[in-house]
């Protein structure tokens, strides 16, 4: 009889399972980062593939009739001015978080009302659609907007997350509530 088989790309073969609860990973990963590095916790998302960690710096000190444009390039400065000097430590940082939550981490870094991400894992996703969708996706490419299928699509998905941000909250709220009763109920294992 053969054992639970894994699937993913941790697991043997390049394949894994769902990767560990990271419920507790955005304290874990405020506890581990040096002190010096943010000026308050940083924002940490998760989802099953990837753990973004974006930390907010401290802004340049501009005058009060510094131009748009100049604040601009100054929090860009800022974000260079972090990014270079931190890379080898992060590297070793994320190498300790993808072993404990098994998901690739990317870092990114906001100063202002700039925000930058250094590294951001790109996923496949499958899907199967019919032909009206895939018109949907062949008139975004045909237009000159998008020069694929594929980025088509993730324009499609970027565009629902800007029109239905409050609905998708909501719908993510209630997972959640879902996910803490379950995990009240009784153990079935």
């Amino acid at each position: 009889m053969m054992g639970k088989q894994h699937t993913g790309p941790w697991a043997h073969g390049g394949w894994r399972s769902e990767p560990p609860d990271a419920e507790d990973a955005a304290a874990w990963i405020t506890g581990r980062l040096p002190d010096d590095w943010f000026i308050g916790p940083p924002e940490v998302t998760i989802d099953r593939d990837e753990i973004i960690i974006a930390g907010r710096l401290a802004e340049p000190g501009l005058e009060d009739d510094a131009t748009e444009a100049d604040r601009a390039a100054a929090e860009a400065g800022r974000i260079a001015g972090f990014r270079e000097p931190t890379r080898d430590r992060r590297i070793q940082i994320a190498q300790q978080i993808e072993h404990r939550y098994r998901r690739k981490v990317s870092w990114g870094a906001i100063c202002g009302g700039t925000q930058e991400l250094f590294t951001n894992l790109s996923a496949p996703v499958m899907t199967r659609l019919r032909q009206p969708e895939r018109q949907v996706l062949d008139t975004l490419v045909d237009s000159g907007v998008a020069r694929s299928r594929s980025e088509a699509l993730a324009w499609c998905v970027r565009l629902v997350g800007q029109h239905a941000e409050q609905w998708l909250g909501e719908l993510q709220d209630a997972m959640s509530a879902v996910d803490e009763l379950k995990k009240r109920g009784p153990d079935l294992s």
